[in-house]
């Protein structure tokens, strides 16, 4: 069992570790300027499309968790209708984006509150990169549905070339031609579109033959679609709360002042680096629990629950002391600015606790995802932003500042592992039989 976690999860890990560190470098570049202007119009203009496009995650999720059970029932037909009902969601959900992106725009800035200098980089920013909608939306289908189908290698190798290309074009637009925020926002438009255009060919060469089950009515169906929804709306509802809990952090940063968004910019790019590395696991444990209800396997369902965990409390302790003792290089990896590192020092200890207070929530999402449990998921999420996070923020701001957006963001994260950890034997065990 622990080969197959690997198998399944090491890629997971190399395609999702590349996210973060390509975010690293875009703020490694704009870290290095003349101004922090630029680490704020990122950070601003990113915080964007995180909360529009974790707004459409619940469909990478919801399609490897029927994908996953499709494929244990061994049935294709599920699995390629399951794709395609992803994709018809993904095509109109991007196209929607681009016609409405002018209000789109001027809400999202009239919601946060930042120094106007920044916020004119960052509009310049989204105005470029919403035109890559479509491809990012997308590749959350096919992503969801490779996993599901026990195929981690291909979502690998797709996230490798998306970086890649934008890695490349981002320094040759950045020193070559002397662009600054909008040279990254032009090389992750091209990126996203070079990802999807390599999914296709994949899907094509891999698994073209399932087009032979494909049967454009079953689209149709509404008692299959409606399920398919129904359990893409609760982990959409359950993504707006985490899109509400990080534009919090991000917008409450920016009012603070321009130093402590950046800041806090550079800070959590280390967390998503660690939560983008569990989330590897999590991928897994999403392929091996719908598998395994799929095949109604009581006895190799529990066993791979216990060894994530187990590797889930491992990576955990390896980050945490990464960051408990080596927060100042790390964080001068991302900028020379001294006011930033300086300052980074007195919130350095919350991010060598977050990774043993979080891994256990990133685990037991990707088990609900997989069985599909997405009710007492979303349950948890909203008594973890509602009851948590926003009180105990506004409990501690007078008193903590900053320290209560961190303070705020741990207990977030710790209710969620709790909250599921107790909801399991209702929500999740029972459905393996």
């Amino acid at each position: 069992m622990n080969k197959r976690i690997l198998k399944l999860a090491i890629p997971n890990i190399v395609s999702n570790i590349t996210v973060p560190i390509l975010g690293m470098v875009d703020l490694a570049l704009m870290g290095h300027l003349d101004s922090v202007n630029y680490i704020g119009a990122i950070a601003l203009g990113s915080m964007i499309f995180n909360f529009l496009y974790w707004g459409f995650g619940f469909l990478r999720m919801g399609t490897s968790g029927f994908t996953a059970q499709a494929y244990g029932k061994r049935s294709m037909p599920d699995s390629i209708h399951t794709l395609g009902r992803a994709l018809m969601v993904a095509l109109f959900g991007g196209v929607l984006l681009i016609i409405f992106q002018f209000p789109i725009n001027k809400l999202a800035f009239w919601l946060l509150s930042g120094d106007a200098s920044v916020e004119v980089l960052a509009s310049e920013y989204f105005y470029i990169r919403i035109w890559a909608a479509p491809a990012a939306i997308g590749l959350y289908a096919f992503t969801g549905w490779f996993i599901g189908m026990q195929n981690t290698r291909f979502p690998m190798f797709i996230a490798i070339l998306v970086n890649l290309v934008n890695l490349i074009l981002n320094i040759v637009l950045v020193f070559a031609f002397n662009m600054k925020s909008e040279g990254v926002a032009y090389g992750t438009l091209a990126a996203q579109y070079a990802g999807l255009i390599l999914a296709v060919i994949l899907f094509k060469k891999y698994y073209g033959k399932l087009m032979k089950h494909f049967r454009i009515i079953e689209l149709k169906k509404l008692g299959v679609l409606k399920e398919f929804m129904l359990v893409n709306k609760d982990i959409f509802i359950r993504t707006l709360c985490i899109i509400a809990v990080f534009t919090f952090f991000t917008s409450s940063s920016a009012a603070i002042d321009k130093n402590i968004l950046a800041v806090n910019t550079v800070l959590i790019q280390f967390f998503f680096v660690f939560s983008f590395f569990v989330d590897g696991l999590a991928y897994a444990a999403e392929a091996l629990t719908g598998r395994y209800i799929g095949a109604k396997d009581t006895v190799n369902f529990k066993l791979s629950i216990k060894l994530l965990f187990r590797w889930g409390l491992g990576i955990a302790l390896a980050f945490a002391a990464l960051y408990g003792l080596g927060w100042k290089p790390v964080v001068g990896i991302l900028t020379d600015n001294k006011n930033v590192i300086s300052t980074a020092g007195d919130y350095a200890i919350w991010l060598g606790l977050m990774p043993l207070v979080a891994y256990a929530s990133f685990l037991w999402d990707g088990i609900y995802i997989g069985a599909t449990a997405s009710v007492a998921m979303r349950n948890t999420m909203l008594i973890a932003t509602v009851i948590i996070f926003f009180p105990v923020y506004y409990l501690l701001n007078d008193f903590y500042g900053n320290h209560a957006l961190w303070i705020a963001l741990l207990a977030f994260l710790l209710t969620r592992g709790v909250g599921q950890y107790f909801f399991a034997k209702r929500a999740v065990y029972y459905k393996v039989g």
